[in-house]
């Protein structure tokens, strides 16, 4: 039975640069997908088919049982969308804003009022209700937008980039509302190019690059496929480095497959793979106390999902922290100019 978000083939092109290209997605009920990519890697292209304010060249996608193609206006009404930079008036205050938002969607004035008090609480916002937004901070827009999607209670919501651009305390902040919104039952598409952000709220983790899917699974699924655990010590001297390798060589991954142990000497650092997790560890500290091996440091470490990204596209996820006014495409590759002069368009429009 298909999920909350459902996408089958869906293809997008602005001239010869194929931004989506052939995407499958499926979002149950009640979870977050984390779509998560480089600039340009055509996730701001699929939540804008997904959302009806593109149609794509090919393909299907459902949201909340209800076909995006043929009926765009009732998935309207079924969703909220919010965007990479925030879409508040900056000249009404943050309690105007969500009553005007609810007025939008045809309800009462007095029911518009209630609810934008609901979410000035539920975000934090009280305090700075009746101010202009324009005198909010980065993090406290990004809060009101959010609430702004949510004045009538989708149950499908879309964040693009949410957290781009705020500061570690306000994206902390901004990752507990998503949580606590998604314990409610609300089915989430996040897109994002923050690992720790995927790692943290993602149930499943669909990696995008150049337009296509090219892995997804849970967070532990992915990192189980960059070769799983290693052990990595950091000796106190360098002339115990060949010991130390000699004790790690024997409790390494074993047979047709073995790896050596990987040696830095400047930082007197040794790593090598293994399969045993916290038991293995404690045998290795064992035998480098009992060989008077002296250590700096010691751990059993887990690939993160930066790992896995690199190890999947052979290169990192590209932060982004340039400004929408600073004109040009805010990625490296073809598809962000794709994805950027299409936004800019509709923006001029």
């Amino acid at each position: 039975m298909p999920g909350a978000i459902h996408a089958e083939g869906l293809v997008k092109t602005f001239g010869d640069v194929r931004a989506l290209d052939g995407v499958d997605l499926d979002v149950p009920e009640g979870t977050v997908l984390g779509l998560l990519g480089p600039n340009g890697a055509g996730k701001t292209t699929a939540v804008r088919v997904l959302t009806t304010l593109l149609r794509p060249d090919s393909g299907t996608a459902v949201v909340a049982g209800i076909d995006v193609l043929r009926n765009p206006d009732a998935v309207r009404r079924s969703i909220g969308l919010s965007g990479q930079f925030a879409a508040v008036d900056e000249y009404l205050t943050g309690r105007e804003n969500l009553q005007m938002v609810g007025q939008l969607y045809q309800m009462s004035g007095r029911d518009a009022k209630r609810r934008a008090t609901e979410l000035l609480e539920r975000f934090h916002l009280t305090e700075a209700a009746d101010r202009p937004a324009k005198t909010y901070s980065g993090g406290m827009r990004r809060r009101l937008d959010l609430a702004a999607a949510l004045v009538v209670s989708p149950p499908v919501m879309f964040m693009d980039e949410p957290t781009t651009g705020l500061d570690p305390r306000n994206r902390q902040a901004l990752w507990e509302v998503i949580e606590d919104l998604v314990a409610g039952g609300t089915t989430l598409l996040l897109t994002t190019q923050y690992l720790e952000e995927a790692d943290r709220l993602a149930h499943n983790i669909a990696v995008v690059d150049h337009g296509r899917v090219i892995a997804r699974g849970t967070s532990d699924q992915l990192k189980a496929q960059t070769g799983g655990e290693r052990v990595e010590v950091v000796v106190h001297e360098r002339d115990r480095i060949p010991t130390a390798k000699a004790i790690l060589d024997r409790h390494g991954l074993q047979g047709p497959g073995k790896t050596e142990v990987a040696v830095e000497t400047h930082a007197r650092r040794l790593t090598v793979p293994v399969t045993g997790g916290a038991k293995l560890l404690a045998e290795i500290i064992r035998e480098l106390d009992a060989q008077g091996v002296e250590i700096d440091d010691i751990g059993l470490r887990r690939p993160t999902l930066d790992d896995v990204f690199i190890s999947l596209t052979g290169h990192a996820a590209e932060g982004d922290e340039t400004p929408p006014s600073a004109g040009g495409s805010r990625g490296g590759d073809r598809g962000a100019t794709a994805e950027n002069t299409v936004t800019d368009k509709e923006n001029q429009q």
